[in-house]
């Protein structure tokens, strides 16, 4: 069974970094395609960004230039966030999500996507 667990979530002060992980596990080789979403208090979960599995990634324009997705080097089945600058408006619940690159109701930039493995999510807490 694919399950997807995430990490390195923490509180920072503005300004600060974090990366975070998320590792499949359950299968040595994932869903090709994979994201990053979050959901703050109160508000809907919002896509902040997609990779494929030939590395092309695609960003929400909230969080371009800022965020950076990345797969790990030495394990094709963790993907990294590396949130740099962060504001209070950052703060949120996490998660990462896994799918076979069909088409979905999950819409970046360039192209909608549908996902379905999804993580538990770690929070993220900004303050000033």
């Amino acid at each position: 069974q694919v399950q997807l667990v995430e990490s390195g979530g923490d509180s920072v002060q503005v300004g600060g970094s974090l990366r975070l992980s998320c590792t499949v596990i359950g299968t040595s080789n994932g869903p090709p395609c994979m994201a990053w979403f979050r959901q703050a208090p109160g508000k809907q979960r919002e896509g902040i960004g997609h990779i494929r599995g030939d590395g092309d990634k695609t960003y929400a324009d909230a969080v371009r230039g800022r965020f950076t997705i990345s797969r790990d080097n030495a394990d094709k089945n963790t993907l990294h966030l590396q949130l740099n600058s962060l504001k209070p408006e950052d703060t949120a619940v996490y998660s990462c999500a896994a799918g076979w690159c069909n088409s979905g109701s999950w819409c970046f930039p360039r192209g909608c996507y549908e996902y379905n493995y999804w993580g538990q999510g770690t929070q993220v807490t900004v303050s000033s």
